[in-house]
């Protein structure tokens, strides 16, 4: 039982970033600013909580979760759309 106790200690020691936070290796995501979703038009909110994800850096908001098939099959379409709307 010491023994494994000493292990555990020195893997600590020596290793600690096994053990380290990934969130400060992430990127901000680019913030979302229009009030629509880009794959149907709607305005946000009006069919609930939109869905929010991360794609590529970008944060997308849909209005729901149903138009993340759509924004999967042409994210570039969609994309695109969201730059214009800037």
């Amino acid at each position: 039982m010491k023994t494994r106790s000493i292990i555990t200690a020195i893997a600590l020691l020596v290793s600690p970033s096994l053990f380290a936070d990934d969130t400060t290796k992430k990127e901000e995501a680019k913030p979302y600013k229009p009030d629509t979703c880009i794959v149907s038009d709607e305005k946000l909110g009006e069919m609930g909580k939109p869905y929010v994800f991360v794609h590529d850096g970008q944060e997308i908001k849909l209005c729901c979760k149903s138009c993340l098939k759509k924004f999967n099959k042409e994210p570039d379409k969609y994309l695109k759309k969201l730059v214009e709307k800037k």
